[in-house]
């Protein structure tokens, strides 16, 4: 029997239940698989909102990571429709290419044309782009802001490449196994992907994994075989997501065909 998310383990579309895979290593993580993106995107919607608004009450204020691409646009699109008190949430990226905010490959702009085209407007944006600075030089202030305004994350919805990279934490990228290192001093580096021409600033691990809770969001099977692939292999080098799975934050798996 091929593996898939259905017979790797307990997965329920309505209730959320522990599932492990076992091979070269263990991981455990919660999944959630819906039939289509639409029901999926509805329900990580509901979740993601639920603890901003908890953690608002709690705290006074709270803390969100999104990432880039073309999956979570609908979602972040449509949790900036929801009725919260978005002038007390601080929003940032996982990662950012170093390009301005108005460029077409810009993390910052996607968040404005979805998250922020809705009530979410409020928000606070903490970006990891610094207009006029070189990117190294940049690291520093950027990462003192980070750490002030944003960290620890109440919840951060990440992504993960056909590749098994995730944030801009991309396989045989100089400086990853720094970068992935649970005890990484800093919570931001930039690094420059081997296959991409495009430099950027990312969260190392050592920040994602103080969330409060991950949210993995993939859809479609590449992306599935992709995940199967990474809970297959113990070397997070050449499997980045590897490390946000197996390590301290409880982690959600959201998937639709």
């Amino acid at each position: 029997m091929p593996w898939t998310l259905k017979n790797l383990g307990c997965v329920d579309s309505n209730v959320l239940e522990w599932w492990k895979v076992e091979r070269n290593s263990s991981v455990s993580f919660k999944t959630i698989e819906e039939q289509n993106r639409e029901m999926l995107t509805d329900r990580l919607v509901g979740d993601v909102a639920v603890r901003l608004e908890r953690a608002i009450a709690k705290r006074g204020r709270a803390t969100l990571a999104l990432s880039g691409g073309a999956t979570p646009g609908p979602f972040m699109t449509q949790l900036g429709k929801v009725d919260l008190d978005w002038k007390n949430v601080f929003v940032t990226v996982s990662d950012e290419r170093w390009v301005p905010a108005n460029h077409p490959r810009s993390n910052h702009r996607l968040v404005n044309e979805t998250l922020f085209s809705g009530r979410a407007k409020a928000a606070t944006f903490v970006p990891l782009y610094q207009e006029g600075m070189d990117r190294h030089h940049a690291v520093v202030p950027l990462s003192e802001r980070l750490t002030r305004d944003v960290l620890p994350l109440d919840v951060c919805v990440l992504g993960m490449g056909e590749d098994l990279h995730t944030a801009s934490l991309f396989p045989g990228v100089e400086g990853l196994a720094r970068a992935l290192d649970p005890s990484c001093p800093t919570p931001l580096m930039t690094l420059m992907p081997a296959t991409i021409n495009e430099p950027r600033m990312t969260m190392t691990a050592s920040a994602l994994l103080n969330a409060h809770q991950i949210h993995l969001l993939i859809a479609g099977e590449r992306k599935e075989v992709a995940l199967i692939k990474a809970c297959k292999t113990s070397d997070i080098l050449t499997a980045p997501i590897k490390a946000i799975l197996d390590g301290p934050a409880p982690v959600t798996v959201w998937y639709a065909p």
